[in-house]
């Protein structure tokens, strides 16, 4: 990569990213701290006594089955405080048994009280690199409520049945206190860490998603993370094969869920379309773009089943395919029993569908940072102990979709907002530069490449390229101020 201008180190530039970070706040109206009755209705939840009942009881809708001799664990980032799972996997005959245990947010949280009317405003955490808005208080989120290792928690525990086809089953659902054994991290983790049946639930679950034919884009993401010296940098995070071992018990357990309400006739499905007839042909001649063969006797579905894991033309191909299946919604059950289903698809079979994972989906294992997934656990729960679903459980599921929304796009906007801040930064100064990129995509608004030092993700209007394509680009400008960066293709 040439270079003209000497490019500030993270730490030096601390200042700067602070002063951005509060104009972004103050651009996308991101929430500030909790109000002073949430946060004292936070303090008296957290100081609830508990009624803990021996396993076997019958326990009632608030009381906690004791199952602090199961040895939990929780995976996640290093830093990450709030922890909404933990897990513990077994073999039983031909089935892995999964017991997932997810933070019982609903036990802090009651209907109507400061902390949930707050939280339906929120929606969700918002994540900025210097902090975050968190949906919950900390009191609840980042202590009493998260599944931390140390003293006994709250849980919700889930138990699902994998069989060996990799179908999912949910066997049980109910309140308990656990203990976390130990706070396994991303980054460090090794396989002498986990249960010994982990990596058969793993393959259990990829098996069934090849059968489905699922979207298993493991694209490198983009972040901004703060360096050893208190600045703050740019880098593409690939996910290591942990974190996707994570990532499958969440599914299972989030369509173990699914089904159980589909079967009840109740519930809030995660629904994504399929591809429109539409768009079909345009994905033909993109794929033709690509260097990839597309008959017209193959279907969509089993062209994708084809290619290959490795090909960056292939996995640029499945990104295409994704944005042109259009946007996940929230859908509660009433849409399905009245309508048919969302107008824009989403529906297979007349269930609901999410076209990327092939299957019926809900959210419901991550209730500390998701308000949806907290009345999704509670319906779940009275449905697995013979109780009916609450009222304001059934009620909400009408209205939650619009509060999703309305977090999930500012979420989304602050995250991308971040991203252009951090690249704005770190490049100003080095105006004339040429670097040497990576063309990762291609459409109507020219080709999306990769720089790898420092990690940006830009346009430029180059046409007559490919996927994979090593080009160089030249820095045109920049505007910290707009957040907004700009390149030309040059050679």
């Amino acid at each position: 990569m040439a270079r003209t201008g000497r490019m500030l180190l993270p730490d030096e530039l601390a200042g700067e990213f602070a002063e951005g970070f509060a104009r972004l706040r103050e651009d996308f109206d991101v929430p500030g701290e909790h109000p002073a009755d949430v946060l004292e209705t936070a303090e008296i939840a957290a100081s609830r006594p508990f009624d803990i009942v021996d396993p076997g009881t019958t326990a009632t809708r608030w009381q906690h089955v004791d199952r602090t001799d199961i040895d939990f664990l929780t995976l996640d980032p290093a830093s990450s405080t709030d922890l909404d799972q933990a897990f513990a996997v077994s073999l039983a005959g031909d089935d892995v048994v999964l017991q997932y245990a997810i933070a019982d947010v609903g036990w802090f949280v009651r209907p109507g009280d400061a902390i949930d009317r707050e939280a339906w405003t929120r929606g969700v955490t918002v994540y900025l690199p210097d902090g975050r808005a968190g949906l919950h208080p900390d009191r609840i989120a980042e202590d009493a409520g998260s599944l931390l290792p140390g003293a006994p928690k709250p849980a919700i525990v889930f138990t699902v049945l994998i069989a060996a086809d990799g179908g999912v089953r949910l066997d049980g659902a109910e309140r308990a206190m656990i203990r976390n054994r130990a706070k396994l991290a991303y980054s460090t983790v090794a396989a002498s860490d986990l249960p010994d049946a982990f990596p058969e639930l793993s393959r259990r679950i990829e098996i069934a998603e090849s059968a489905r034919g699922a979207d298993r884009i493991q694209w490198p993401e983009q972040e901004v993370v703060r360096s050893d010296r208190g600045g703050f940098t740019l880098r593409f995070r690939p996910r290591n094969e942990a974190e996707n071992q994570n990532a499958a018990m969440s599914l299972a357990t989030n369509m173990a869920i699914a089904d159980a309400l589909w079967e009840a006739r109740t519930g809030l499905f995660r629904t994504m379309p399929p591809v429109d007839e539409r768009h079909l042909g345009r994905l033909r001649h993109t794929a033709r773009a690509f260097g990839l063969d597309w008959s017209n006797d193959v279907s969509l579905s089993s062209l994708e089943k084809s290619l290959p894991t490795d090909d960056p033309r292939a996995a640029s191909f499945q990104l295409a395919v994704r944005r042109a299946s259009g946007g996940a919604s929230y859908t509660p059950y009433e849409h399905f029993e009245h309508d048919g289903g969302p107008a824009d698809g989403g529906v297979k079979d007349g269930k609901p569908w999410h076209a990327a994972l092939a299957a019926t989906y809900v959210h419901a294992t991550a209730p500390l940072r998701r308000l949806a997934d907290r009345y999704v656990i509670e319906a779940t729960l009275a449905i697995a102990q013979g109780r009916d679903v609450p009222d304001e459980v059934t009620a909400a599921f009408a209205d939650l979709p619009a509060a999703m929304q309305r977090g999930d796009t500012l979420a989304g906007r602050v995250d991308r907002a971040a991203i252009d801040l951090a690249e704005a930064i770190l490049l100003r100064g080095r105006e004339g530069d040429v670097f040497d990129a990576v063309v990762t995509d291609e459409d109507d608004r020219g080709a999306r490449l990769q720089i790898c030092e420092p990690a940006v993700v830009a346009r430029v209007g180059a046409r007559r390229v490919d996927p994979g394509d090593a080009i160089q680009v030249k820095l045109v400008s920049v505007d910290v101020t707009e957040r907004r960066i700009e390149f030309e293709r040059v050679g």
